[in-house]
Formats: C-alpha cells, sequence, structure tokens
C-alpha cells in the first residue's frame, strides 16, 4: 500500500504548483494569526492551525489522488454526483445542523460537511458534459441551454434556500460557462431578461417580508423565529413551506440595508458590538493597515473579528501584510484564472478545457467577492476565501479543483499534438 502512494507522481502544470503552494503558506500564517478566538476558547494555542494544517494535508492527498485521474474519467462520475448532491440538499434542509438561522451543514458517517461544496462541482462537471456533446460548427446546440437549465436549476434552488451567495455564484458560473460554450447569444440575452425580472421580485418579497430587527446575530431571533412555531402553523404544510423558503428574509434585508445605508460615520457613532461589528471591525483593520502593514501576527483586529479566520480573512491580511501583501494574493488568483485559461486553450477536447474553466471561474469570483465584502464594497455574506479562509469541507473540495485543473493540463490531450507529422520509418 505504501509502495503504491509513493509511486504516485506529482505532475501538472508547474504555475499552478507554484499558485497552489503560495496560498496555502498564506492561508497556514493567516489562520494561525486570525484564531485568536479559537485559541481562547480552547485553551490551546496551537490546535486551530494544527486542526487546519491537517485538513490542507488531506486536500494534498485528495488533489495528488484527482490529479492522476485521466480527465476523460471525469464524465463517468456526473450522474452520480448529481444524485447524490441533491438528495444531500433535500436532507440538509430537513435535518440539517442549523447555525446562525441557516442549515448547510449536515453529518455523514460522522464527518460534518456542506453539500453544497459538492453539488457546485457536480454542476460544473455537468455542464461541461452538456456543451462538449452539443458542440457544433456554429457554435452548441440550442437545446444545450435547456438541459443545463433543467440540471443545473433544482440544485442551485436548493443551495438558494439557505445560502443565496453561494447558489447567486454558483449561477454566475454557469452563465459565463454557457458563454464560453457558445451557447447563443439570443437565449443568453433572454435568461439575464428572466433573472432581472426574478431578481426585482424577490427584492420586492424580501423587502415585505423581512424585519431588518429580527436579524441581529448575538440573540438569535431569526432562529428563534424558525423553531417557536404554532401547532396550527405546523399542521399547516403552506406555512411550513413559507417559513422554510422565506425565513431568512430578515438577514438579507438588514445586510442589503447595511451595504445601501453607507453612510460616514463619526468614530463615536459606530456600534462595535452590536449589529454590523464585523464589517466595522473589518474597516478598522485595514484603515490601520498604513499601506505597509503591522506584520504577521500583529493583528490587532483578530481579536474582535468572530469570523476573522474565515469570512474576514482578508481584512486581516491587510492589516498585517499591507496593500502589498493583500494586492500579491488577489494576484495569485488571477494568475489561477489566467494560467488555466492558457491550459483550456491548448486542450484539444471542448469537455477539459470547459471543465477546468468552470473550476477555475468558481475559486475566483467565490475569491473576489470575498475580498469586496472585506473592504466594503458588497454586501455582507457567509463566503470564504477558497484555499486560504479556515475550513473543512471546502478545504478539501478546493483542493480537489486544483487537483482537477493539474489533471487535464497533465493528461489531456492537446491541439499542438494532434498537428504534429509522425515520424517515418526508414526502411532497413
Amino acid at each position: 500500500m505504501f509502495d503504491r502512494l509513493t509511486r504516485l507522481k506529482f505532475k501538472g502544470d508547474g504555475i499552478i504548483w507554484m499558485v497552489f503552494f503560495f496560498l496555502c503558506i498564506v492561508s497556514v500564517l493567516e489562520v494561525y494569526s486570525a484564531s485568536s478566538a479559537l485559541t481562547y476558547k480552547a485553551d490551546n494555542y496551537w490546535k486551530p492551525v494544527v486542526y487546519h494544517s491537517s485538513l490542507i494535508l488531506v486536500g494534498v492527498a485528495f488533489m495528488v489522488l484527482t490529479m492522476n485521474v485521466k480527465c476523460k474519467y471525469f464524465k463517468l462520475v456526473t450522474p452520480f454526483a448529481l444524485l447524490f448532491s441533491l438528495l444531500m440538499l433535500v436532507a440538509v434542509l430537513m435535518m440539517g445542523q442549523s447555525t446562525n438561522g441557516a442549515q448547510r451543514w449536515i453529518g455523514l458517517f460522522g464527518i460534518q460537511f456542506q453539500p453544497s461544496e459538492l453539488a457546485k462541482g457536480a454542476v460544473i462537471l455537468a455542464e461541461a458534459q452538456i456543451l462538449s456533446a452539443m458542440q457544433t460548427v456554429d457554435g452548441a446546440d440550442r437545446r444545450a441551454f435547456k438541459y443545463i437549465m433543467y440540471v443545473s436549476l433544482p440544485i442551485i434552488f436548493l443551495i438558494g434556500m439557505e445560502n443565496l451567495s453561494t447558489a447567486a455564484l454558483l449561477f454566475l458560473t454557469v452563465i459565463i460557462m454557457m458563454f464560453i460554450g457558445r451557447v447563443p447569444k439570443v437565449q443568453l440575452g433572454r435568461l439575464m431578461g428572466v433573472l432581472a425580472m426574478i431578481g426585482v421580485f424577490v427584492v420586492a418579497m424580501v423587502w415585505m417580508i423581512g424585519d431588518e430587527e429580527d436579524a441581529k446575530p448575538q440573540d438569535n431571533k431569526e432562529l428563534a423565529m424558525t423553531e417557536q412555531t404554532t401547532e396550527e402553523e405546523s399542521a399547516n404544510v403552506f406555512a411550513k413551506a413559507y417559513n422554510k423558503v422565506f425565513h431568512r428574509a430578515s438577514t438579507w434585508k438588514a445586510r442589503i440595508m447595511d451595504f445601501i445605508d453607507n453612510k460616514e460615520l463619526r468614530p463615536e457613532d459606530v456600534d462595535l458590538e452590536g449589529k454590523g461589528a464585523q464589517k466595522a471591525h473589518a474597516s478598522i483593520a485595514i484603515a490601520t493597515s498604513n499601506v505597509v502593514g503591522k506584520g504577521p501576527g500583529n493583528s490587532v483586529e483578530r481579536d474582535f473579528l468572530s469570523q476573522a479566520f474565515s469570512d474576514f480573512i482578508y481584512a486581516i491580511i491587510i492589516e498585517e501584510m499591507g496593500v502589498w501583501g493583500a494586492a500579491g494574493v488577489c494576484l495569485l488568483y488571477i494568475i489561477l484564472l489566467f494560467r488555466t485559461a492558457s491550459i483550456a486553450n491548448r486542450c484539444a477536447n471542448v469537455f477539459p478545457a470547459l471543465l477546468i474553466m468552470g473550476v477555475a471561474l468558481l475559486l475566483t469570483t467565490q475569491a473576489m467577492f470575498n475580498m469586496c465584502v472585506a473592504v466594503g464594497l458588497a454586501p455582507v455574506t457567509g463566503q470564504p476565501l477558497p484555499l486560504i479562509s479556515k475550513g473543512g469541507t471546502s478545504t478539501i473540495v478546493n483542493c480537489v479543483y486544483i487537483g482537477v485543473i493539474l489533471s487535464v493540463s497533465y493528461t489531456a490531450k492537446r491541439k499542438d499534438e494532434l498537428t504534429e507529422p509522425k515520424p517515418r520509418r526508414v526502411a532497413a
């Protein structure tokens, strides 16, 4: 068994390897620095970073296994991944673990994980397979759009019931992949029009139903509201479905209102302990970085940000590493996207090219959105910084995504291989 593992080769594109290596180094350093709250609770200075480093090592093991799988075999996983994702997403809505009013985790064989992380990969796999199978000389067949909607919309809807930002980013990735896959622009234009109308309707419903005062995280009023239902409501199927779909409307409304009402406040008017505390402390972390940063491990705001090691880790990176360090981290994701595009452009077949572009778009769009939240350019959500934030399922799954890119860079047929003349045999 050990001999087999040692024979696994570290293959694939060198630049992708370097980007992954630097992201892991930044992750370990910043999670170690930002986990002061976890350190205090655990009464163990090393426990959070040791746990996170162990997850990264597990993720690297899965990445190495994935990169040694030929890209053509990824197609075989698609139907099983879709079925498993649908079952797990339904299960998490029915009996998932609730945190801050959102049910996103479920236990399987003693392991807690987020089904949405697996579901994102399943949607990308399915879409890449549909687009590649239905390519014509003039672009994708018009029926491809319909099949992609059939596959992706149910999963996106189930994810959106508890994690609207993840569903929105996944749908954005699906749309960009359809554009890359040459789906007719008329169909994409109609989709954008329909999405605009749905967006207006959803915002209107959130505005009417949501109560900004009920979204305060410190007293968990939102969770209590969903749990304290009367016997009448429990017997009413419509009421149960209504509460399930709209129980996070108050949270969404509060976040939108907080983002829109971005007026300048005096320091004495800022509530550093109540609603909006995370955003306020993130702003302080950025403002006190003084461009050059305070140095690794010297963050002050990590002690006040409840999600310093996850959702707002980019603010801690700016505070400690300064503007140049933050720009370097952003540049790593940009290099990942453009290098993946270069690898995709060399592929002779459509499926591997679309697959790795979808994976790279998933990682980079989430990373850019997380950074925008940290610097106040987007409403606060629960999106971690891929491959850097402390996490469980997301860390391992993101490593698998990198393994997929490395596998395609090593095993997929290249265009130059199809055009190179075969060497002639010399007669003896």
